[in-house]
């Protein structure tokens, strides 16, 4: 672990072993990041269109004390924006 991984708690760097979740031909990869107190509401959506892969990095102002609590609202928030916006976030 890096120095200022140790000392800023962390980065938001996707786990390249972590599993995303398939919603609506989108992948979700949640990926809370640790703050003081503890997670922030992170995760990357991807998408194919046209043969390319289209990312989309979602933070969220929203934190949880656990870990669990907040890779399950990543994961309702990912798909509310999902719902609402489909293929337009990757506009941005």
């Amino acid at each position: 672990m890096s120095l200022f991984s140790r000392l800023f708690g962390g980065s938001s760097a996707p786990d390249p072993g972590s599993k995303p979740e398939l919603y609506k031909d989108f992948r979700i990869f949640a990926d809370p990041v640790r703050v003081a107190g503890g997670f922030r509401v992170s995760a990357r959506i991807e998408k194919e269109i046209g043969g390319e892969t289209r990312s989309h990095q979602m933070v969220r102002a929203d934190t949880c004390d656990s870990l669990d609590t907040a890779l399950e609202m990543t994961a309702n928030k990912a798909k509310m924006l999902i719902d609402q916006q489909g293929d337009a976030i990757f506009d941005r």
